[in-house]
């Protein structure tokens, strides 16, 4: 008899709660539930950030914060003027820039690699999510991973002494090179999904935004800057650098874009006509650093080795013309796009080139 009571009382219990749910499904409170406000979630100013290497830290600019400009090791130079910080997007209320010159993949990734005493980009990005509302990340990374490119263009500069051209060697494995690199940079941009996500965003919350790079220099130099005066190249090299060797890294980046689901701005062209050296006896309209030496430095033992760190990357002219064309970008909804030169002068996203 206990048992079918039991079985009895368990029966009625079933019926209650089924009444329950029944009631709260077909007459549902009047209170309305709670909404998530637009955009992005947490506390804090709507951001956009910057997140990579020397283009967008905004090496070249000749201006950085002082923390990052040698003291205790910390060689980032961010400047207030890189591309990110010089941005104009509607609705955005701050900007953070987070890169480091000289970063590889692995440093922008979670893991305990540093760069002139820097930790992970991404962790960083953590902890600005508990007081930012991050409406974008854009990230310029893979450079500095197997393609080593300032160095080759450094090595480059150092062929115009003698030797073979360094892009006959360089073009027979630039294509596996740049294969090697596109996983390191999905992996990269993962990680700064996967932060996201811890701190409760949706990927509708944010843009993310790969960024390629610009050749810094072209084959359309006077003759008389082809020296340690400027840009110190051969002309097949510079051909070279300013034509297959960014077009083959946009071509990487721009797969690992879409792997990440991640937008694609291509900056590979987008400094033609405008590279070093190209203006000759008037630098005005050059957006890219000639040969760069920080002479008061080389009689400092830590600083010696930066003192030309600033040769070949994009100046402040440069950086605010990248920002223009970002911000245009960031308020368009096409998933890729590549920055040209209008004919009004200045950068402006323009359909992927063929």
């Amino acid at each position: 008899m206990r048992l079918i009571r039991l079985r009895a009382w368990h029966g009625g219990l079933v019926l209650v709660l089924v009444a329950a749910v029944a009631f709260v499904f077909f007459f549902p409170s009047d209170e309305p539930a709670p909404e998530r406000s637009s955009g992005p979630p947490g506390t804090g100013p709507v951001t956009l950030v910057s997140i990579g290497d020397s283009s967008v830290s905004g090496e070249g600019t000749g201006e950085y914060l002082p923390a990052t400009n040698g003291p205790g090791g910390n060689w980032c130079h961010r400047s207030p003027k890189s591309t990110v910080l010089v941005t104009s997007v509607p609705g955005i209320e701050k900007t953070v820039n987070l890169a480091c010159s000289g970063a590889a993949t692995e440093h922008v990734r979670l893991t305990d690699k540093t760069k002139y005493t820097e930790g992970s980009q991404a962790a960083q990005l953590r902890e600005l999510t508990k007081d930012h509302r991050i409406a974008g990340v854009v990230v310029a990374i893979g450079a500095n991973d197997d393609p080593k490119f300032s160095h080759r263009i450094n090595e480059c500069a150092q062929a115009w002494w003698g030797g073979p051209p360094c892009s006959d060697t360089l073009a027979k494995h630039w294509p596996d090179t740049i294969n090697a690199m596109t996983p390191k940079i999905v992996s990269a941009l993962e990680d700064v999904r996967a932060v996201l996500a811890e701190a409760g965003y949706d990927r509708s919350d944010y843009q993310l935004i790969l960024q390629s790079y610009p050749s810094p220099v072209g084959p359309d130099i006077p003759e008389s800057l082809r020296s340690l005066d400027g840009c110190p190249f051969r002309r097949h090299d510079l051909r070279w650098i300013s034509t297959e060797g960014v077009r083959i890294i946009a071509e990487g980046m721009s797969r690992a874009a879409e792997q990440a689901g991640a937008r694609f701005l291509d900056l590979s062209r987008a400094g033609e006509g405008h590279e070093a050296c190209t203006g000759g006896d008037d630098p005005s309209a050059e957006w890219f650093t000639r040969l760069t030496v920080q002479w008061d430095d080389l009689g400092e033992v830590d600083r010696a080795s930066h003192a030309a760190q600033e040769s070949f990357h994009a100046n402040i002219a440069g950086h605010a013309q990248f920002a223009r064309c970002l911000t245009e970008f960031f308020t368009a909804t096409e998933p890729t796009a590549t920055c040209r030169e209008g004919e009004d002068g200045n950068l402006h996203p323009a359909p992927p080139a063929g």
